[in-house]
């Protein structure tokens, strides 16, 4: 988990609001990606990531695979359902949607051990270079003598990426 914006206490400014919809509209545009618009009339987010993201490494404490299924059901939720990912209410309520124990993603998710777990990941994903997101990355096999690589940072298409790979393993 990269983080992208801190936890926050007040609703999104509506200067923020444009700027995320704005995106949400060019991600459509140039993806085809689906979004629930009605999400910006019946929530108030807050600029925050931070709660989903130690959401996700909670769901990974109680199951091998409960990362990618929470990963998974909080972006369905956000972006398809217009349910609020800052919220931990929603958070929790996803969390036993996957099967997960309610009661214990709640207290793991606001104890101690999730955040230490989330702090480390931040710290790597910015020694790794990454400040935005989607960020891919490329460790060589060789990683001692060369460095992990950033192949896209932000939207790349499939061609240009797999350009940028196999000009860096010649």
């Amino acid at each position: 988990m990269g983080g992208l914006a801190p936890d926050a206490t007040e609703p999104m400014d509506a200067q923020t609001q444009a700027y995320v919809k704005g995106a949400w509209h060019a991600v459509k545009a140039r993806t085809g990606a689906q979004f629930n618009f009605s999400f910006w009339d019946t929530c108030q987010p807050k600029r925050a990531t931070y709660p989903a993201c130690r959401a996700v490494i909670a769901a990974g404490f109680q199951e091998k695979g409960g990362r990618a299924q929470l990963y998974a059901a909080i972006q369905h939720a956000y972006y398809l359902e217009a349910r609020d990912p800052s919220d931990l209410d929603t958070l929790i309520a996803l969390a036993a949607e996957v099967g997960l124990d309610a009661i214990q993603f709640e207290r793991d998710l606001t104890g101690t051990a999730v955040q230490a777990a989330f702090e480390s990941e931040l710290v790597q994903a910015r020694s790794l270079g990454v400040s935005g997101f989607p960020t891919v990355l490329w460790q060589p096999p060789d990683a001692l003598s060369r460095p992990t690589q950033v192949l896209a940072a932000g939207f790349t298409d499939l061609d240009t990426l797999h350009l940028r790979w196999s000009q860096l393993i010649d």
